[in-house]
Parts: structure tokens; sequence; C-alpha cells
């Protein structure tokens, strides 16, 4: 008991002192400005090894009395002093802002894109981003006075839901790497992170489930025209005739004949009828799967799942919208 009391305190004092010290929350809403407060700065090893050689420099005009000997290093400390305040003011007064996040499924990585911008009359050069969580970072790019420029971080994902942005830190060591300024940045972007669909994917529900065609059980009497090839028509309905008039590899389109009538058939997506004993998330990653297959074969589908009940549709923004209910389902914050 004394040992969770103890790792609480600590936690909450480390989750203070970056509040007061790096001025972070959990997430920075709009553009943020990085000010001189924000920007921290260290000697590199190199910094370090210079300071060193300026003390031998010192050390040794002071021994043989030589006049050139401190103006050279008071010259080289003098270069190191503008290194210092240059390496500091290539990340300060930069302007961030998150960008555009893309849903993804759960296993893939996340793609955040974040812009810096640069309003000030000075060029930045070889700014450093990257996860925290990542180490070092490994982005780099360049943002010219009055310029703005666009950079994508990737992080991994584990579960469905919505996954908020981690800590970004910006590093530089320019001009001359003797020191390293650094700052962090908590942007206010999230992305929606689908279940992963089963693999491999399992057949679509039968019951109440289309033909291939879109429709129900229809007679050949039912013949209604032609029309061009769709992915997931039956072979059995292409129509050979107009094919042979007009050979695909000159050119020509595959066609299919278009019957109607007969009762249609709706195939069904829907939660409640999965098995009872199956896990929750294996539920969710089974109606998405079936989501995908029905839009892969161009089957209208109806979709079931607690307050969600969308009538039969096709295209991206259904599928945007079953896939987006299957992410949230149960999760705070959803319906």
């Amino acid at each position: 008991m004394v040992a969770e009391l103890q790792s609480l305190y600590r936690k909450g004092r480390d989750k203070l002192r970056d509040r007061w010290l790096f001025q972070l929350r959990d997430s920075e809403p709009g553009e943020v400005t990085l000010t001189m407060r924000r920007v921290f700065i260290v000697p590199t090893r190199a910094g370090l090894a210079f300071a060193a050689l300026l003390l031998v420099m010192l050390i040794g005009a002071i021994n043989y009395n030589l006049g050139l000997g401190f103006a050279l290093t008071f010259f080289a400390g003098a270069c190191a002093v503008a290194d210092m305040y240059m390496t500091a003011r290539n990340l300060a007064l930069l302007r961030l802002a998150p960008g555009r996040v893309q849903p993804v499924f759960a296993g893939e990585e996340a793609r955040f894109e974040l812009h810096l911008l640069n309003r000030g009359g000075q060029d930045r050069y070889a700014l450093w981003l990257g996860f925290q969580a990542d180490g070092e970072p490994r982005q780099v790019t360049d943002v010219a006075a009055g310029a703005s420029s666009a950079v994508v971080l990737a992080a991994s994902t584990r579960e469905r839901g919505w996954l908020a942005a981690p800590r970004v830190r910006l590093v530089t060591r320019f001009p001359l790497g003797l020191f390293r300024a650094w700052s962090y940045w908590r942007p206010d972007a999230r992305a929606l992170v689908y279940p992963a669909p089963e693999s491999p994917p399992p057949a679509l529900p039968s019951s109440g489930a289309a033909s291939e065609d879109g429709h129900g059980t229809v007679g050949l009497d039912n013949f209604a025209g032609i029309r061009s090839y769709q992915p997931g028509d039956p072979l059995k309905h292409l129509a050979w005739r107009q094919i042979a008039r007009h050979d695909p590899a000159l050119g020509g389109q595959l066609v299919t004949k278009h019957f109607e009538g007969g009762a249609v058939a709706e195939l069904c997506l829907d939660f409640a009828a999965l098995p009872l004993q199956m896990d929750l998330e294996r539920k969710l990653s089974r109606m998405a799967a079936w989501v995908l297959e029905a839009e892969r074969r161009a089957l209208p589908y109806s979709f079931r799942l607690g307050p969600h009940d969308y009538g039969p549709a096709l295209g991206e923004a259904h599928r945007a919208a079953c896939l987006r209910a299957l992410a949230l389902f149960g999760r705070e914050g959803a319906p």
C-alpha cells in the first residue's frame, strides 16, 4: 500500500513539474508559439570538447604570456556564445499547428501531419522532429522565412478508438553543433483507429444476403439490358455475344446482363446476430471484415450496431460511418 502511494505521488509530482517547467497541458489547441521560455539549451559533446580546448588555450596563453593566444581564445569563445544564441533563436518563436490525420486500422501506423510556420524574417535550418517516446527525432526539415513546412510523424496503434497525438520533441543543433536546443509540443490532434478486420475474412452472413448482382431470386425472363461489368458480377451473366464483337484487348469493355424483378434481398450486417460466446473485440473485427468485403464486392449492405441502424448503401461515406461506429463502440464519449 505504501509503495503504491509513493508511486502515485511520484507520478503526480512529475506531471506538475512538466506543466510548470515545459508549460505543457494534456493538449494544446490551435496554433502554438514556441516562446523563448519553452526553449532549453545545453552543450553537446562537441561543445564540451570545445570548452576544454578553450581552457587549454587560455592556460597556454597565460603561461607563455601570448597576446595572440589571448586574442584567439577570446575570439573562439565569442563564436561559441554567438552559436549558443543562434541555436536557441533557430527554434524560438516558431509557430506550430496540427494537420490532418487519416483513420487507420488497429495494428497500422497512424500518421500525424504537423505544420511548422515561420512568420519571421529568419530562415530556420535543420529542425529535427519526433515523438518523445520514440527517442531521438528522425524527421528533419528546413523552414524558409515567411514560409511553412509539413512533417508527417507515425505512431503505432494497438487498439481501436481515438489515439491522441503523443508529445512531440523538436531539436536543433544549427549552426555549429556546439549546443543542442530543444522544446516540447503536445498537438491537439487525434487519429481514429478502426478495429483490425478479422483475417482471413469470414463469409458474409447468408441470412438475407444479396445476390452477386444486388438482387434476389430472379428468372432469366426478367432480362433488363446490358451494363458495364462490375467486380463481383457472376461469370454466367457475362454477355458473351456483345463481348465477342468488341475485343477487350483492343480497348473494348466487359459487359454483363442485367436482370430485374423478383424479391430484392438485403445484406444485413447485424451485430446482435453474432454468436453470444464470441469476444467483443472479435465481433467488432468480424463486422469490420464484413464491411470491407461487402464494399469490395459492391454489395449494398445495411448495418446495425447498438443505436446505429444504417439502411442499405455503398460508398466511402457509408463505409466510414460503419467503421467509425465499430471503432467507438463502448468507448467513453461514444453514443
